[in-house]
């Protein structure tokens, strides 16, 4: 194959240095990004030996790449996060849904206010955050709005406002602030956010006790109420540290091609609040979870003192295995015999023997030891077992394994992570720290074993509905269901629509749109006919398939009506029910056979749910459509009563101007490009001007 051969020769040209590479599939698209120590070692890996499933897709679309190299694995990752933000790769992790995170911000104004904002600026305003949703911002805000007297409204108004009268505002509008009453205010507000809420509150404490005591009982509740929504709002924790550090902790966990990773946030050492995001990937598992990390940092700057990662994960088929904990709290030593055959084995290895080597000016000047496993700061002042010569032989063994892969291990990611953000990033292999990241560890096998058993449950919910439909209907088997709808409004626009439905989930695709033709008035027997006939005439036309219960909305007429053009004209017995709605036009009733009797469901099964879904569904379309022909057909019968404009002209005029609104607003100078005089133009717009009026 020719672009083999070109890959073969660029493969050899490979430098032994760190970079990016980007591949690309045969339009030239760039389809995915990656970094690497060794990008030699690195690219080869991709067109030798085995992968799994995800990464054989990545590996079939490839028939190009190039690279870029850099001086630094800091660099590449930077790189590759601007790269991926840049081309948007189809296999990359990206943050789609979660690129911007809320924060609140002090602005820097005259007259300064409290913001909850998703852009973080270089304004030289104060910005506290991230927080994990906009409703956690709203109410710390919420807080802040009643605690501390800035002002609220956007504009400057004329005069007081209530929040002034309530105490919540100094009124800059009519009375001069300084800027020492606004110094004292904000210093205020970043001691609460930065963690100092615990002496706020003994000092809220000190002033309610001292309204008590004077009988200013309204005064004293006021306090007391803010006491109470302070506890409640910031007092939420899972887990406390001794020290009083911000923390952001990562973890992840992989299965059947999916990622999820999740960020335990400490404030003041005390967990208040996680996120997790969950997404396919395609590359190496750790590549893949330091790029959503930097990624994370570029899209949310305002950077916590400290963060934790986790090793690269054990792998076991195809889901990630943490590393088992020794009950002293030691280093797990890696089993190699659990997964010999996983790439992210020697990943994890290489990063502890990466960590015991490496050169402390990475790190702050601090061994790496003490860096890694967290030692110094371990309230629990656990001791890390020694390691074995085996257990040394065999981190060293991996590393070598790891360093030909050409991987960034995880020793490595955080140095780079550390020395592009400026913060301490840590790889803890003991104590409390570690506990914290197999807890977040945790949180994401456990949400991705939630999301496979909610696919599954899906699964069972609409197939089982199904098929247990057919059994009750007498069928021997229930996959494809087709549904009709008419809709009109005494007789005007009518049209119809039909849905399908295959294993109990809407086929899109397949859904049709019918005007009707033949019918006049408010017929619906005689459009059901129509619309059954057309459909079923091109099903044999084409030999599309052929449904296996047809339903229709209506009762005994609908149904009649259908099964004799199914059955006496076009020769198909295909079984025909319809439901039947109650007075609050919710599904009542399923109506089948000839006569047709009703079908007792119990309103709580899964079947029943089903045709309440497909009639929603049905209905819901063809509504849809009618509002569309009805709202053209305004527009033309609008246009067609004005004298000098035929159907050439308002044809062109709706294609010029696009819309009748777009024609009242033009202007006479606007219709000279379409041949229309300044007569008729005026006569256009006089005509469509005073019919609103009217």
């Amino acid at each position: 194959m020719d672009y083999m051969d070109n890959i073969r020769g660029k493969l050899a040209l490979l430098p032994d240095l760190p970079g990016c590479y980007l591949m690309k599939n045969e339009e030239g698209t760039i389809i995915y990004v990656g970094k690497a120590k060794v990008l030699k070692n690195r690219v080869r890996s991709y067109f030798t030996g085995s992968h799994n499933g995800k990464t054989q897709r990545l590996v079939a679309d490839i028939r190009d790449f190039e690279y870029i190299v850099t001086a630094s694995n800091m660099e590449a990752l930077i790189l590759e996060c601007n790269l991926i933000k840049k081309h948007m790769p189809r296999y990359n992790v990206q943050l789609k849904d979660d690129k911007t995170f809320p924060y609140i911000k002090i602005t820097n104004e005259r007259h300064p206010r409290l913001e909850v904002t998703r852009r973080v600026l270089k304004d030289k305003a104060k910005y506290f955050g991230p927080y994990p949703n906009a409703y956690a911002a709203q109410q710390t805000k919420k807080l802040l709005d009643r605690m501390y007297p800035l002002r609220k409204c956007g504009a400057m108004p004329k005069e007081v406002c209530l929040y002034y009268h309530m105490g919540q505002c100094l009124a800059p509008c009519e009375k001069e602030v300084s800027k020492s009453d606004y110094e004292e205010i904000t210093q205020s507000i970043s001691t609460f956010l930065g963690g100092g809420h615990e002496a706020v509150k003994k000092d809220l404490q000190q002033k309610m006790q001292e309204a008590a005591e004077e009988l200013y009982f309204e005064r004293a509740k006021e306090l007391r109420d803010q006491i109470n929504y302070i506890e409640a709002l910031m007092e939420k924790q899972n887990i406390n540290t001794a020290d009083t550090k911000d923390r952001d902790v990562f973890g992840y966990a992989v299965d059947k091609g999916w990622m999820c990773v999740q960020i335990l946030y400490m404030r003041q050492g005390k967990m208040i609040q996680r996120h997790s995001s969950s997404f396919p990937f395609y590359g190496e598992a750790f590549s893949d979870f330091m790029s959503y990390v930097t990624q994370y940092y570029s899209e949310n700057p305002a950077l916590p003192q400290e963060i934790l990662l986790p090793e690269a994960l054990l792998m076991e088929g195809s889901a990630s295995v943490l590393p088992p904990e020794p009950a002293d709290g030691g280093a797990a030593p890696v089993d190699g015999s659990a997964a010999a055959d996983s790439e992210e084995v020697p990943v994890r290895a290489a990063g502890k023997a990466a960590a015991a080597a490496a050169d402390t000016s990475a790190y702050g000047g601090r061994p790496a030891d003490d860096t890694f496993d967290g030692a110094d700061e371990d309230p629990a002042g656990e001791e890390e077992a020694p390691e074995t010569a085996a257990e040394t032989a065999q981190y060293a063994a991996a590393a070598v394994e790891a360093a030909a892969a050409g991987v960034v291990d995880a020793a490595g990611g955080a140095a780079a992570l550390q020395q592009w953000l400026g913060v301490k990033v840590l790889v803890p292999q003991r104590g409390l720290k570690k506990k914290m990241v197999r807890m977040a560890c945790e949180n994401g096998r456990v949400a991705l074993e939630e999301k496979f058993r909610l696919i599954e449950r899906d699964e069972e919910r609409t197939s089982g509905a199904a098929l247990g439909l057919g059994q009750s209907l007498g069928l021997k088997s229930l996959s494809r269901i087709e549904a009709f709808d008419n809709s009109n409004i005494q007789g005007a626009n009518p049209v119809s629509a039909m849905v399908v439905f295959i294993d109990g989930k809407p086929a899109k695709k397949e859904y049709r749109k019918y005007k009707v033709r033949t019918v006049q008035g408010p017929d619906d027997y005689e459009t059901m006919r129509e619309v059954i006939r057309r459909r079923y005439e091109r099903v044999l036309k084409e030999d599309l398939p052929r449904p296996d219960l047809i339903v229709v909305d209506g009762g005994r007429g609908q149904i009649s009506a259908a099964v004799d053009i199914l059955e006496n004209e076009l020769g198909l017995f295909i079984p025909v029910c319809g439901l039947v709605k109650d007075a609050k036009h919710k599904t009542a009733e399923l109506l089948v056979g000839d006569p047709p009797e009703p079908v007792h469901l119990a309103r709580d099964s899964e079947e029943f749910y089903l045709l309440q879904r497909i009639q929603d569904e049905v209905h819901r379309f063809a509504i849809t459509f009618h509002r569309e022909q009805r709202g053209k057909s305004m527009v033309t019968s609008r246009l067609d009563a004005i004298p000098g404009i035929g159907e050439k002209r308002r044809k062109l005029l709706l294609k010029h101007f696009g819309s009748l609104k777009k024609i009242k607003e033009a202007t006479v100078e606007d219709f000279r490009p379409l041949s229309i005089g300044d007569k008729l133009a005026r006569q256009i717009l006089e005509a469509l001007r005073d019919e609103e009026k009217v």
